[in-house]
């Protein structure tokens, strides 16, 4: 009896049966996040950049372009992200999140909105993919399509993670 019990083969679950738990952009850190999405936005080629973005300044209170030639898919990613987490915000809601401090010499330094332009234009690129729309309550929100592509790519994200963190155990 036990010689019979020890023989039998151990069952086979199919693959497809196994429960997979699904992973959200919030289950994956921002970063990681901004720079995946942003270089799948590059690679796609769906956004096509702006003529400006070479001389425009991101706030009033910078004083130079930004540095990075792929600046404008990194505030898309993030702008993304950010309407994913909270939905129905708006142009100014982000300016205020992208502003900074504004320095002005001998004197106390304030806090300085973001260009809205910029912002706009980003949205406008999103809304072309169909990522994000306005919202009947105002500001933007994340539509299904949208919503389905950035849980995708975090889930890529969270499987590289956890190929790294198998590697190491």
């Amino acid at each position: 009896m036990a010689e019979e019990t020890a023989s039998a083969p151990a069952p086979v679950v199919a693959a497809a049966s196994k429960k997979r738990n699904a992973v959200t952009v919030k289950d994956v850190p921002a970063q990681d996040f901004v720079k995946t999405y942003a270089s799948y936005l590059k690679k796609s080629g769906k956004i096509t950049l702006p003529k400006w973005t070479d001389v425009v300044k991101t706030a009033c209170h910078k004083e130079l372009a930004p540095t990075n030639p792929d600046w404008f898919y990194i505030r898309a990613a993030s702008l993304a992200r950010k309407v994913y987490v909270r939905s129905g915000t708006g142009v100014g809601r982000f300016r205020k999140a992208y502003g900074s401090r504004e320095r002005r010499g001998s004197q106390r330094s304030h806090r300085a909105i973001a260009a809205g332009g910029v912002i706009r234009s980003a949205l406008a690129a999103l809304q072309d993919l169909k990522v994000v729309e306005l919202d009947p309550k105002g500001g933007r929100k994340i539509t299904s399509h949208g919503q389905r592509e950035l849980d995708r790519i975090a889930g890529r994200i969270a499987a590289r993670r956890a190929a790294i963190a198998a590697g190491r155990a």
